[in-house]
């Protein structure tokens, strides 16, 4: 897990706005394209950084593609940031730190 990489994407609304949609239940690209008002090229770019940064996995269904939430991956970075900010210690997660 990059926590960089995770941070980055979650800087931008329309992924938040994604992600709280995943949240709900799984999705293809043209089901969320219908809910926002953005193309199904525009929610396949953001849906690609969201996947880059684990915090959205994708599985075949058929022919569809179905996006959904990753919430360990969610979890654990937003935890450890908080928790480095607060004790002080490292913020990378121990998995990432025990790699170092």
């Amino acid at each position: 897990m990059n926590a960089d990489r995770i941070f980055d994407a979650l800087a931008s609304g329309p992924r938040r706005q994604l992600l709280r949609e995943l949240s709900r239940a799984e999705r293809t690209t043209s089901e969320l394209a219908a809910q926002f008002t953005m193309s199904a090229p525009a929610i396949s770019r953001h849906l690609s950084v969201l996947e880059n940064a684990g915090l959205v996995a994708s599985r075949r269904d058929g022919q569809r593609v179905l996006y959904g939430l990753v919430r360990d991956t969610l979890m654990e970075a937003l935890s450890g940031f908080a928790a480095g900010l607060v004790t002080g210690e490292p913020v990378a997660p121990k998995r990432q730190r025990d790699a170092i």
